[in-house]
């Protein structure tokens, strides 16, 4: 930890990970300080340059009198950066760091890379409400408010499971000055960045936790709409979602703030002249014989002016080579009617032929069995006959 001046006051400063890596700056949120980000240090710091630090009014930093703005805090920000020679930084605000974070990409917006967005709002109307809490922790300190605080910053399931997280936050909001908490949320209170943020160009993650009654999920997806290529991610979590779900948060806002800024897409070459019929036709017989050696989409490369009557001869081969291709092909794909008729024909008369021959076979083979059978039967009648004759001569003999 470090304390450095900064403008009229000090504040503490915090700075890890590699100096020759990319920058990242974290600012946080109303009723916290810097260690509400502990849970991302081990993933952060081994990629980037980390700096926290306690916002104006928060933990070891100068807590002056009140009120303060939205603008005000987000100067004090610039003046971390320039005391610690960082021309741009990533930035990631949760809830007031992230209102700190829409004036940075609005009025400064070449000092950010990308930033992160979480559990904020453009605008949390209500002066009521505001003016209340401010009363409360003038008169009786944030003692007074943490129960209910902590009930909109985690979900009843989060704070059973985990006590000691709830606890640990608990401690750093009742540690928060009275007046400091007081004057930045007067800073909240008169803040509208609704129309502003539409100017934002910057690359953009917005974050929102579904149970989050402090900045409700419409809240941030306001923000999303309003500022033209942001990303919209929702989390299972409430207020403090980079606590509660730190491990989605954590994925979330490195693979964010490593992606490569987006690249401007290289200049084409002019577009080929339309071809005429006669070449038209030709290329329509090309592709139906065979799938061409480039996409579609892709535009064939104008020849050099050197290469210029080879071109053409290659270009005019391909293309004789291409139609005689397609020939062979439609000749080999398409058998002719006749040929087909002609061959089922024969085939059909052969079958009829088999089919004949073998009846008649049968037929052949059924008269002879049955002439022999006849025949047969004919020499035992006569043999029968022969017998019974011979029969009545022996008998007549013996009677006489």
């Amino acid at each position: 930890m470090a304390r450095m001046q900064v403008g009229t006051g000090e504040f503490n400063v915090v700075v890890e990970g590699a100096d020759g890596a990319p920058a990242v700056l974290m600012s946080n949120s109303l009723g916290t300080n810097l260690h509400m980000w502990d849970d991302q240090m081990d993933a952060l710091k081994q990629r980037f340059r980390v700096i926290r630090y306690d916002s104006r009014g928060h933990g070891q930093s100068v807590a002056d009198e009140g009120p303060y703005t939205i603008e005000q805090l987000s100067q004090d920000a610039l003046a971390i950066l320039d005391a610690l020679n960082i021309k741009q930084a990533h930035y990631i605000g949760l809830s007031m760091g992230g209102m700190v974070g829409m004036w940075l990409l609005t009025h400064a917006p070449q000092r950010i890379g990308r930033a992160v967005l979480a559990n904020t709002g453009a605008y949390l109307g209500g002066p009521d409400l505001w003016n209340a809490r401010i009363r409360t922790a003038k008169s009786e300190g944030l003692a007074a408010l943490t129960a209910a605080t902590m009930d909109r910053w985690f979900t009843r399931e989060f704070q059973e499971r985990s006590p000691q997280a709830v606890d640990r936050v608990a401690q750093m909001f009742r540690a928060t000055p009275p007046a400091g908490y007081a004057a930045c949320a007067a800073a909240i209170r008169d803040m509208d960045q609704r129309d502003s943020i539409r100017a934002i160009s910057n690359p953009v993650l917005v974050i929102v936790g579904t149970h989050d009654p402090a900045t409700p999920p419409t809240m941030g997806g306001l923000i999303a709409d309003h500022i033209k290529g942001s990303r919209l991610l929702a989390l299972e979590a409430a207020h403090l979602s980079n606590i509660e779900a730190s491990n989605s948060f954590n994925r979330a806002i490195l693979s964010f703030l490593s992606a490569s800024e987006h690249k401007p897409a290289p200049a084409q070459s002019a577009a080929p002249a339309k071809p005429t019929r006669a070449k038209q036709k030709s290329k329509n017989e090309t592709k139906a014989a065979a799938k061409p050696a480039q996409p579609p989409s892709a535009a064939p490369a104008a020849p050099k002016p050197a290469e210029k009557s080879t071109a053409k001869t290659g270009q005019s081969a391909a293309k004789k080579s291409s139609k005689k291709n397609a020939r062979k092909a439609a000749a080999k794909k398409a058998v002719p009617q006749k040929s087909v008729k002609k061959t089922a024909g024969k085939a059909a008369k052969k079958s009829a032929k088999k089919k004949s021959g073998t009846k008649k076979v049968a037929k052949k083979k059924i008269m002879t069995a049955t002439k022999k059978a006849a025949k047969k039967a004919a020499k035992k009648k006569t043999v029968k006959k022969a017998v019974k004759k011979a029969t009545k001569k022996k008998s007549g003999r013996k009677s006489r």
